[in-house]
């Protein structure tokens, strides 16, 4: 209130407003010129950044990032890049700049002249595939060790220069087992690869020959190049961009469209892309109509096998269905394209129901589930029976009861393994596998069945 009266006394009204607009430029130069001399140190000074937070069920996510900003004609360019990512699932790493791949000693680096301020080496470790919790799956896969160093340090020279992106990723683990090959390996290998369009470089290590051999048609449509087998190798490959691990969902079997750029749709169509799989959709059985919709039911040789499977059959005859029994195995290209042929797939919970990815659209699944409590439940549920509604397949679930399994016939009534199976918190899992997984078979009565296997009918009616 002082300072407006004197104002008011001193300057007439029209030298007021000139006072206050030379005021206001005076000051927006003064800011101006403050920008321009304190700029460069104004931007970030840590060249190591780490941010934590908090991602779905209270799980930390952790990502760490190092580059290194350099003034280039006025234009801030990255020079070196290391991104970290560490997920529920996994734990990839994606690197820029002078990359250079020494198989023989498991390591990465990342070299420059331009690294000053790091002081020294920065390192991280990390296993290459897709189950980072998994203690027993990441006892079978190598660490690699991913060193950020300066140019002139003693670094391995390239013997080997390539132009394009590479994908390094383990074969280890759980592969051998057809569900983790998919969800561990191939699921996530399409979303961290397909974005090159074929033009990038695989890089295996814990190579089992026999896997690529069995998921050529995947791997030829992912990459244009000869793969890689880097753990005996003594050369030094050198490449501008690569990703180490593979990128997930926390799911299984599932990929979620609003975190990548595909979704389980693009990925069934790439399947049927690759096995030349010629049904995009299951029959439409409509009443006088010729054509029967065609079952497939999922023998099993060993533990959890159909024991009456020829009365299964005649049931489903007696229904309408053309029948298919057939056990998964041999030629993939072969087995792919039974499944897609038929409209309705049956099988007990187990690995082979990961065929149903080849199943056409909008046909049935029903899984048959063991005798084993809320633990076997739990897992027909996050397998199968939830990933198999993202695949636009329809579900029906068939649970077993005590009278069908053959556990009836190992144990008395009053057994724990029979009164009280084990809550999904109070698993000993290999005492659980070895009761309700490897020594359980299922005898199934086919007048309960029945109204299932009319439930799949209903359904494709419509």
């Amino acid at each position: 209130m002082m300072y407006d009266k004197i104002l008011s006394k001193s300057f007439s009204r029209y030298e007021q407003k000139r006072l206050g607009y030379g005021a206001f430029v005076s000051c927006f130069f003064l800011v101006l010129s403050l920008c321009t001399v304190f700029k460069p140190y104004l931007g970030p000074v840590h060249v190591l950044n780490l941010k934590l937070s908090i991602g779905v069920n209270t799980k930390m996510l952790i990502t760490r990032s190092s580059s290194q900003i350099a003034k280039v004609e006025g234009k801030e360019t990255k020079i070196e890049e290391l991104l970290c990512t560490s997920e529920e699932r996994t734990e990839y790493c994606q690197a820029r700049g002078d990359i250079r791949v020494h198989g023989k000693s498991s390591t990465l680096y990342i070299a420059s002249s331009k690294i000053k301020t790091l002081g020294k080496n920065m390192s991280w470790s990390l296993k290459p595939y897709a189950r980072r919790n998994d203690v027993d799956a990441m006892i079978r896969v190598r660490e690699w060790s991913l060193k950020a160093v300066n140019v002139s340090q003693e670094v391995p020279r390239c013997t080997q220069t390539h132009s394009i992106p590479a994908v390094l990723f383990s074969t280890g683990g759980y592969a051998g087992n057809h569900f983790h090959e998919f969800t561990d390996i191939v699921i996530p290998l399409f979303l961290t690869s397909r974005q090159f369009n074929g033009e990038v470089q695989f890089i295996i290590t814990d190579n089992r020959s026999w896997w690529i051999s069995k998921h050529k048609p995947l791997l030829k449509k992912l990459s244009n190049y000869e793969i890689i087998d880097i753990d005996e190798d003594d050369e030094v490959h050198c490449f501008q961009r690569l990703n180490v691990g593979l990128k997930r969902h926390n799911k299984e079997l599932t990929i979620d469209p609003q975190k990548y750029s595909y979704s389980m749709k693009d990925f069934r169509v790439f399947l049927r892309s690759s096995y030349a799989l010629k049904r995009v959709e299951a029959i439409k059985v409509r009443d006088g109509e010729l054509g029967k919709p065609r079952l497939l039911i999922l023998s099993r040789k060993r533990s959890r096998s159909f024991t009456n499977i020829d009365e299964i059959a005649k049931m489903a005859q007696s229904l309408g269905f053309d029948v298919i029994v057939k056990e998964a195995g041999g030629s993939m290209w072969g087995f792919a394209n039974v499944v897609n042929s038929c409209d309705v797939f049956l099988g007990v919970h187990g690995a082979g129901l990961t065929n149903i990815l080849f199943l056409p659209e909008n046909a049935v699944f029903i899984q048959v589930v063991p005798y084993g409590g809320f633990a076997l439940d739990w897992l027909a549920t996050n397998d199968f029976g939830n990933p198999s509604k993202d695949m636009n397949i329809k579900y029906l679930e068939y649970k077993i009861s005590l009278e069908e399994s053959t556990l009836i016939q190992q144990y008395p009534l009053d057994h724990k393994f029979i009164k009280d199976p084990p809550l999904i918190e109070k698993i000993r899992w290999e005492e659980f596998k070895s009761v309700y997984l490897d020594n359980q078979n299922v005898k199934l009565d086919v007048d309960r069945f029945k109204p299932t296997l009319q439930k799949a009918l209903e359904l494709l009616r419509q």
